[in-house]
């Protein structure tokens, strides 16, 4: 229904959407007998989103003025604006969740969140930063430094969050995949370095003309096999990425629930790997039944237009006809996938997250007094013109 209604509002009913999909998981998630209520309104993610938009135009219309501009300040205007952006968006990441927090009841009381957003902002963009120098060997760590920094200023009515959670035991547990995905690019990276006579390339590069590719071929004879080479090792690298996110997936959550405390109330998970992969082929599943439907109706429309054009009675209305359809076809193509997508592994994720979590110290939340105040959306409406947003 929401990806029917977002295509006929043109994504204008995402706020609402977004407001009902938080209100059946928040409601039908049950802690101790008691269940979850979210009182987030659309209304609310549509005024912050235009309040984001208000203040992203100025900021892009900076940008877009400065890259006009000659000297330097126009040449770094493409580097400034991504620098900007990665901490507006970190920034929008976390007030969006101080938003989400403030919305959430549980048995009476509030959630709610303190912390300078820019504060985390700056640290997230640097994290970020060394995790790409490092080739994602610092992401662990970024979890958990991230997540540190959120939980302690995280609070359930006056009951302070903690994160426990060791980067460096995630890094262990994590290093095979790794190992598995980078190897392949490690091989490549080494054929190139052995193979290639790096001084007929630079000498066949500096004389340029024409006839470049042929100077490094005839420099470098073994350079098409080993850039045969490179294309089986990254396509490789790419398959087993896909094949071990799954299990990545399933390490990460059941590592960051089992890192997760407020005061004596603590958290251990049992999540299974394979229940995880159980979410994706449903996801495969449904998607190839998706795509069989899809293609025997876009059959019958081309048969369609293909008649119409065929009894010369389409001149540029059949035109414009076709490529509305193709359009049509490109929104229920998307549409299609990302509603399936939710529907199968976002909200298996949810629900084997909560099923497989073990609470103990529950007898800490009968001490619990009420406390902090419900946030303004600015930072959903931020996340949300950024795609940078959530559930």
């Amino acid at each position: 229904r929401g990806a029917l209604l977002l295509m006929v509002t043109l994504g204008i009913y995402r706020f609402w959407l977004a407001t009902d999909v938080r209100r059946f998981l928040w409601s039908n998630t049950e802690v101790a007998g008691e269940t979850l209520e979210y009182t987030g309104t659309p209304f609310e993610l549509l005024i912050g989103f235009l309040m984001a938009v208000a203040i992203l135009v100025p900021v892009y219309a900076g940008f877009f003025l400065a890259a006009l501009g000659l000297g330097t300040i126009g040449q770094l205007s493409g580097v400034i604006a991504f620098a900007a952006l990665a901490v507006l968006g970190q920034y929008a990441v976390y007030r969006a969740r101080r938003y989400r927090l403030t919305r959430t009841i549980y048995r009476g009381l509030r959630f709610h969140q303190s912390g300078s957003a820019w504060a985390y902002a700056l640290r997230a963009v640097l994290w970020w930063l060394a995790t790409a120098l490092t080739f994602g060997l610092a992401y662990p760590f970024q979890l958990a430094s991230l997540e540190r920094y959120k939980m302690r200023n995280t609070y359930y009515g006056d009951l302070a969050g903690h994160f426990a959670g060791s980067g460096l035991r995630l890094l262990l547990r994590g290093l095979p995949m790794w190992l598995l995905v980078i190897a392949p690019l490690a091989l490549t990276v080494g054929a190139f370095v052995t193979v290639v006579d790096w001084k007929a390339l630079g000498d066949a590069l500096s004389a340029g003309g024409d006839d470049v590719m042929s100077r490094i071929e005839g420099g470098n004879p073994a350079l098409a096999g080993v850039i045969v080479f490179a294309m089986l090792m990254a396509g490789t690298a790419v398959t087993l990425a896909a094949l071990l996110y799954p299990a990545f997936q399933a390490l990460v959550l059941r590592w960051w629930t089992s890192g997760l405390s407020f005061g004596e109330l603590s958290m251990t998970s049992t999540l299974h790997t394979r229940h995880v992969y159980g979410a994706y082929v449903r996801f495969l599943w449904y998607g190839l039944l998706f795509c069989i439907v899809l293609a025997v109706l876009g059959t019958v429309a081309l048969v369609a237009v293909g008649l119409a054009a065929g009894s010369g009675q389409t001149g540029t209305a059949g035109e414009i006809a076709a490529t509305g359809l193709l359009l049509i076809g490109y929104v229920i193509v998307a549409l299609g996938f990302s509603t399936i997508y939710r529907a199968t592994v976002l909200l298996s994720l949810w629900q084997l997250g909560m099923e497989s979590l073990q609470l103990s110290g529950l007898s800490a939340l009968d001490r619990v007094k009420a406390s902090g105040t419900p946030s303004s959306a600015l930072g959903e409406g931020l996340a949300d013109a950024l795609n940078v947003g959530g559930y």
